[in-house]
C-alpha cells in the first residue's frame, strides 16, 4: 500500500482537479504514480516533463530505443512500476523484453541509463566518448535530462512505494 493516498478528486481543490483534468486530455490515463503526485500540481507537471523530454528526444532515438534506456535505468533502479511500464510497452509492440537484441546504439544507450542508474558521478568516459560520436550536445543535454525524470520517477514510486496500476499486472516479469 502507497505511504500517500492518491488525490480524491471530488474533494480535490480546484487547481488539483484541473491538473488532474489536463493531465486527462493530454494523455488520456490517470496512473496510481500521477494521483499522488496530483496532491502537487507543480511536482506532478515538473515529473510530466518526461514526455516533453521524450518528445525532443525524437526523431534521433525512435521509441524503442527509449523504452530499452528507461527500461534499464528503471531496473537498475529496481523500480517495479517504471519496468512493468516499459515491460508492456515492448511486449505490446510485439517484442519480447527478454529476448530482444539491441542494436549498437540502443546497447550504448541501455550502457547509459545502467550507468547513470548505478552511479551518476561514475559514467564511464568510453560511454561518453561513443555517445558524443554519435549525437550533438543539445540531444545529449536532453538525453541526460530525461535520463534524471526517469530516475526521479523510479526513487518516487519506490520511496512512496506506489501500488501497480491493475493494468500492469499481466507485465510483470515473474
Amino acid at each position: 500500500m502507497a505511504m500517500i493516498p492518491p488525490i480524491d478528486y471530488p474533494t480535490a481543490s480546484e487547481d488539483i482537479r484541473a491538473e488532474h483534468d489536463r493531465e486527462l486530455s493530454l494523455r488520456g490515463r490517470m496512473t496510481n504514480m500521477k494521483r499522488i503526485l496530483l496532491h502537487s500540481p507543480v511536482a506532478h507537471r515538473i515529473y510530466a516533463e518526461w514526455f516533453t523530454l521524450r518528445d525532443l528526444l525524437r526523431p534521433a532515438l525512435d521509441d524503442r530505443a527509449i523504452w530499452l534506456l528507461s527500461l534499464a535505468i528503471s531496473q537498475v533502479c529496481r523500480a517495479e512500476i517504471p519496468v512493468t511500464f516499459f515491460r508492456r510497452a515492448l511486449i505490446d509492440s510485439g517484442l519480447d523484453p527478454e529476448a530482444i537484441e539491441p542494436s549498437k546504439d540502443e546497447a550504448l544507450l541501455i550502457a547509459f541509463g545502467k550507468a547513470v542508474a548505478a552511479n551518476a558521478n561514475a559514467v564511464p568516459d568510453n560511454i561518453w566518448a561513443a555517445l558524443k560520436a554519435r549525437y550533438a550536445d543539445t540531444l545529449l543535454v536532453n538525453l541526460v535530462a530525461f535520463a534524471g525524470i526517469m530516475v526521479a520517477t523510479c526513487v518516487f514510486t519506490n520511496a512512496v512505494r506506489v501500488d501497480l496500476d491493475p493494468e500492469l499486472e499481466g507485465y510483470r516479469k515473474r
